[in-house]
């Protein structure tokens, strides 16, 4: 069986905890579905804030719904050079001694003292096609992505199995551009 599945690139964007969307945009308020995800029961909100760091700002970065335990902030190695961070790589979840950046929003502004980070690419797998593939969680595996000017193979790409995934793979806007990705395209499992 070939193990293909869909390459999606994941542009910069926050997930908020309760409180401090309460903080950023008031008592009360909800996030606003712009347009749902491709997992399941996850959107991109109406809303944005501005991520600030020593040197510049980025304004207008998406929120990614719904609410989370704790606050996480995944901008490209690019993005973290222009304002001035070095952030590290990490599966999204583990911000344990990551960096540190400040939120701005419409009602008010925080600073999360870790949380800023690159998220690893990695592939979501219902666990019927993690079978299929034979993969397994938390495996790192390479992945080959064929596109007319810049085919490539991404190596360190961590599966992740959970019943309630779309099997997808996920990297930045530099590993997207890297392999000079402008239209749907899909990634075999090596």
């Amino acid at each position: 069986m070939e193990r293909k599945v869909l390459v999606e690139i994941s542009a910069r964007h926050v997930h908020l905890s309760q409180s401090d969307l309460v903080t950023l945009f008031g008592e009360g308020y909800e996030l606003s579905i712009k347009k749902m995800l491709s997992q399941p029961g996850q959107y991109v909100s109406n809303e944005k804030v501005t991520v600030v760091g020593p040197k510049k700002e980025i304004q207008g970065v998406s929120i990614l719904g719904p609410v989370r335990k704790g606050t996480q902030v995944e901008i490209s190695l690019t993005d973290a050079r222009t304002i001035g961070v070095s952030i590290p790589v990490r599966e999204s979840g583990v911000t344990a001694g990551s960096a540190s950046c400040k939120l701005i929003g419409p009602k008010g502004e925080i600073i999360i003292s870790e949380g800023l980070i690159c998220a690893k690419r990695h592939v979501h797998l219902t666990p019927e096609d993690a079978n299929a593939f034979g993969v397994i969680d938390k495996q790192n595996v390479s992945v080959k992505i064929d596109t007319e000017e810049r085919s490539l193979i991404f190596g360190d790409v961590v599966i992740r199995v959970r019943s309630d995934f779309a099997s997808a793979m996920h990297i930045d806007t530099d590993e997207g551009n890297a392999a000079g990705i402008s239209k749907e395209v899909f990634g075999t499992i090596l």
